[in-house]
């Protein structure tokens, strides 16, 4: 019996594995790193990343073996699950293991939510509770970081690390890797590379994204791994579905090793995001692995007719790639920072609700909902019924190709709408010859319905040329799902990019300033370069490099003032990791408190609050700004842990605090400011 199961484990699934060896008595600490509040009074259990800021998520002393990560965010950015970068380092090595949007790494492309359920990467409640099983050991330590590239605060980032304290790691051990590679487009003339590595090790998963540029079935690449240096492919394959283990096309599906969390048909800007996980079949390599994938489809003539059922197309790809190594991989490309990670990389976020009242509408009547989930307010179109109609206006300041895209919530009582720009079709379905079975979709009929209220789905509507001026979005009701109660709409923001080659996010001088070797001339030269990408790189690396901060003290408060919001953030953000030294700042940070933008306010009195009771000089400047009306509760619970830091030199503040207690969200922080001020 005991030979039957000792030939028959390695076949069964890896859940049946975990319980047969349940029972047995463990040999290691079971501990968690996660985002609690160390004032448990609090429930305020989250971090918020303001743009360009790096937060450390753990920070590990082995031998161990991360089991889970979970995590959930709001954030009203759109795609911010692109411009969230999750890294992973070993060993206090300067050279992540695992360096990908945030997005991507648990499967689903695009900067968009999904759900998946598989045996590795589980994304629930609409995609927005995302939890990783991926083994991740490590020997002498091990930092995970979350790097927040976008332009906006991130209203909340909750977090769990799970993890195992071990006697040793077994010498055969290998350290997991996780990596990003995009083109976009995809190069003419070449395969796709997902993964290039040198070394020992073996291959484990794949999440490929496609946008099609063009109409028809992109799917006839085949991938091709060559292992160790064999110029022959040791694994040839079929077919893009086919590798994933689909056929016919791809489309929407759940599976324990394979999966499509985003499949949108064969239209033009249609989406699609896949997953493979080597489980039960890892591919091993000695000396080396590259994976290529072939970018070919189906083509046509301009009067639509085919072209070529095989032809190579530019559709625009990214990739994430998973392997376990030996030792950590090195000289892998760097992947590409914040919003040259979009697809065009210039997305133009519009605020919809604020075009309430210029919407006109047939059987229905618009309006606001304020703060529908966390930071998000939505245009909320009551219908009447089929036949309703809202028609949004928006202007164009430049003629080009655009990529229109809507942010729509879903409710229970939502229906079903078609998209009309200026009067016509958002976008038309080709009428092409398809390889047969291909899911052709339809990005302009929206079904609104969901069990909960979700804010807010991407919905492509168009790939279109505008012109300069006035234009109009129109949502056509034609129904309702069985399931709903009523007809309604909410719409988040529109979205408009220039259809174009990603912005290079500061090009290659930006990114040496985030990680290669620097000297404080050209850091400081950067600090004032017209490029407001540089000047955040520099600002960012004085909040990753303490020595380098602690010499540009000065430099740091007069970025204070700089035009760009991330950089005066950044600039904060590093006075508040060196705490008291950075003391001369804090005139500077007391005027920031009346800063324009809420992350700046924010970290501005975070960076006070570090200085403890020599902040003091900053009282009065705290309590004007905790009485300032409309304040937004992360800054006022920010407000409060600087003059609670201060201690009792602050008594003053103590009015402005029993306020706070009324905001249920700042009670907590008020209560403990409170306590440290009256100690005597």
């Amino acid at each position: 019996m005991r030979y039957l199961l000792l030939v028959l484990l390695p076949l069964l699934p890896a859940l049946a594995q975990d319980l047969l060896d349940l029972p047995r008595l463990k040999d290691y600490a079971a501990l968690r790193v996660s985002s609690n509040n160390p004032n448990l009074a609090s429930n305020d259990d989250s971090l918020r990343p303001i743009p360009g800021e790096t937060v450390t998520l753990a920070d590990l002393d082995g031998p161990g073996l991360i089991t889970h990560i979970w995590l959930t965010v709001a954030s009203n950015e759109y795609a911010w699950p692109r411009l969230f970068r999750l890294r992973v380092y070993y060993d206090h090595s300067p050279t992540p293991s695992v360096d990908a949007p945030l997005g991507d790494f648990f499967a689903v492309g695009h900067g968009v939510e999904r759900s998946v359920d598989s045996l590795l990467i589980r994304n629930s409640s609409s995609g927005r509770s995302r939890n990783s099983y991926w083994p991740m050991p490590f020997r002498k330590h091990c930092r995970i970081t979350i790097t927040n590239e976008g332009r906006r605060r991130s209203s909340n980032l909750y977090y769990h690390v799970d993890y195992r304290m071990l006697p040793s790691l077994p010498d055969d051990t290998a350290y997991f890797h996780a990596w990003y590679r995009q083109e976009l487009p995809a190069q003419m003339g070449r395969h796709y590379n997902i993964l290039t590595v040198q070394g020992r090790g073996h291959y484990v998963g794949t999440v490929l994204n496609v946008i099609q540029n063009q109409p028809g079935w992109f799917g006839e690449g085949d991938e091709f791994f060559f292992i160790d240096g064999n110029p022959k492919a040791s694994i040839e394959g079929t077919g893009t579905e086919d590798y994933f283990n689909d056929a016919w096309s791809l489309r929407v599906a759940n599976g324990p090793y394979t999966g499509v969390p985003v499949a949108e048909g064969t239209g033009e800007a249609s989406r699609m995001t896949a997953y493979r996980w080597h489980v039960p079949d890892p591919i091993p390599f000695r000396t080396s692995l590259r994976l290529d994938i072939e970018h070919a489809g189906w083509t046509y003539n301009p009067d639509g007719s085919v072209r070529s059922g095989f032809e190579e197309r530019p559709d625009l790809f990214s990739s994430v790639a998973f392997w376990y190594q030996q030792g950590i991989a090195q000289n892998l490309p760097t992947p590409p920072y914040g919003i040259a990670r979009l697809p065009h990389g210039n997305a133009q976020q519009i605020e919809i609700e604020n075009a309430a009242s210029q919407v006109k509408s047939q059987r229905g009547k618009a309006s606001v909902q304020k703060e529908v989930f966390w930071s998000r307010d939505i245009l909320f179109l009551q219908a009447e019924g089929p036949g309703a109609r809202f028609d949004i206006p928006f202007t164009v300041t430049e003629a080009g190709r655009y990529e229109l895209l809507a942010q729509v919530a879903h409710a229970p009582d939502y229906g079903i709408y078609r998209v009309l720009l200026d009067g016509q079709p958002a976008r038309t379905a080709a009428d092409l010859e398809l390889e047969p079975g291909a899911n052709t979709g339809d990005g302009t009929l929206i079904n609104a319905f969901h069990s909960e209220l979700y804010v807010a789905e991407d919905h492509v509507l168009a790939w279109t040329q505008l012109t300069p001026g006035p234009h109009t979005l129109s949502f056509l009701c034609t129904g309702k799902d069985q399931r709903s109660s009523a007809y309604h709409l909410g719409l988040d923001t529109l979205v408009l990019a220039r259809i174009a080659t990603p912005d290079p996010a500061g090009g290659p001088a930006a990114e040496r300033l985030r990680t290669g070797p620097i000297t404080g001339p050209l850091w400081q030269s950067s600090l004032s370069n017209p490029d407001p990408f540089l000047r955040a790189a520099a600002a960012w690396r004085a909040t990753q490099d303490a020595t380098l901060a602690a010499r540009s003290i000065s430099q740091l408060t007069q970025a204070l003032a700089d035009p760009s919001h991330e950089v005066r953030g950044l600039a904060a953000a590093a006075l508040r990791n060196l705490g008291p030294p950075a003391a001369p700042a804090l005139p500077a940070l007391a005027r920031s408190l009346q800063d324009p933008d809420t992350g700046v306010r924010m970290m501005s009195a975070n960076a006070i609050a570090a200085f403890g009771p020599p902040a003091a000089p900053a009282l009065e400047a705290l309590i004007a700004a905790a009485n300032r009306p409309g304040e937004h509760v992360q800054v006022l619970r920010s407000l409060a842990d600087a003059l609670g830091a201060i201690g009792p030199p602050a008594r003053a503040a103590l009015p402005a605090l029993q306020r706070l207690r009324g905001i249920p969200r700042v009670q907590w922080n008020a209560d403990a400011a409170i306590r440290r001020i009256s100690t005597r």
